[in-house]
């Protein structure tokens, strides 16, 4: 007989690396006692695994895992903000610990320096020539750079070159 072959494509299969290695460190972090790691872990494949059942799927490209780690962010990043406000240190430093750790599987984020040549080729393409038009190089500049930009920093960035250009 034949090998059997698995019911998932193999290509496909490369696709899910990040969420692949969120489970392994997440099992790595139970053996070594990581209470910080292994709870926040544990809880990104639970959102990992939500994310798999609203879109109906078995395992989630690497794309989609990297979109729900910046949720997650997001979210740590109101609550610092919040108990700073409130004066909870205690939560602030642990929340502050889950941040790192999910910053820690996001892609090396662009710097300013790599993004403005993108964005002023986004701003030819679009034929922008005022903040009006911010939003079609948005668009643009969202799917160029994949999630390896800050959306707030690539926000600014955007309209200062805009602002700075002239329509020719």
């Amino acid at each position: 007989m034949g090998e059997e072959r698995h019911p998932l494509d193999i290509e496909q299969q490369e696709d899910w690396m990040l969420e692949e290695q969120i489970s392994k460190d997440y099992i790595q972090a139970m053996k070594a006692r990581d209470a910080v790691r292994s709870s926040t872990l544990s809880f990104l494949r639970s959102q990992l695994k939500y994310a798999r059942l609203d879109k109906r799927v078995h395992g989630l490209e690497d794309q989609d895992v990297i979109g729900v780690i910046k949720k997650q962010i997001k979210q740590r990043q109101d609550s610092i903000e919040q108990y700073q406000k409130g004066g909870r240190q205690d939560l602030v430093d642990k929340e502050s610990a889950e941040l790192n750790i999910l910053k820690s599987y996001l892609p090396q984020e662009m710097t300013e320096s790599e993004l403005k040549p993108l964005v002023e080729q986004a701003i030819q393409e679009a034929q922008a020539c005022s903040i009006k038009d911010m939003g079609k190089v948005m668009k643009l500049m969202t799917v160029k750079v994949a999630g390896r930009a800050d959306n707030a920093v690539l926000s600014d960035l955007v309209k200062k070159v805009l602002l700075s250009s002239s329509c020719r």
